[in-house]
């Protein structure tokens, strides 16, 4: 489980094809405290550590994990955000994010308003009932709030520290991110689906 607070920029080392799937190895400035197996949010998709040195890991994604998020547009030297999975004795300073996407939407806009940047979305309309205004979304694991929804797209606004301390400076329009929506969402949405209403 992670909280959406990104604590680390990454940076795309190598990729390397596998029977079904590719092994990433990424530069963060925390690869000297991974240990083998432990759980690693990477653009909101949790991976696990396979190897790891002073200044690296590596990880597999299998090829679900490819097809359905961006982890397959990965190419060398691009940059990820990366949060290591929360412990008990940690703050939820985000919202509860699990790694596990739900479906991957398209950069329609950004522009600048001041100091902030807005980010509109498109998404798949499927998936329409899980957005709410000022609801929490999860977009290339940054833990956001939706500051406003129309049809199949979402706007969110991105203070400087975020822009800066992210990928999100990378981004373009046409640019594709993972989303993950709010767990507890999904959950009403699944109850009330189940008694009729």
């Amino acid at each position: 489980m992670f909280t959406g607070i990104i604590k680390s920029v990454g940076q795309i080392e190598t990729i390397t094809s596998l029977e079904d799937g590719k092994e990433i190895t990424i530069a963060s400035d925390f690869a000297d405290e991974v240990s083998i197996d432990q759980s690693i949010s990477i653009n909101g998709v949790c991976h696990t550590a396979t190897a790891c040195d002073a200044e690296t890991f590596t990880v597999q994604s299998v090829a679900e994990t490819l097809r359905k998020t961006n982890i397959g547009d990965l190419q060398k030297d691009d940059s990820v955000n990366l949060e290591r999975s929360l412990r008990p004795d940690q703050l939820l300073d985000g919202h509860i994010v699990q790694g596990h996407v739900d479906a991957t939407g398209t950069i329609k806009n950004i522009d600048q308003e001041g100091t902030d940047w807005l980010f509109t979305i498109e998404y798949p309309k499927e998936h329409s009932n899980l957005i709410v205004g000022r609801g929490s979304i999860a977009i290339d694991g940054i833990s956001l709030t939706v500051a406003n929804e129309q049809d199949n797209t979402f706007t969110v606004a991105i203070i400087p520290y975020t822009y800066e301390h992210t990928n999100l400076n990378a981004k373009e329009v046409g640019d594709t991110v993972n989303l993950e929506f709010d767990v507890l969402g999904k959950y009403v949405v699944k109850y009330l689906e189940n008694r009729g209403i």
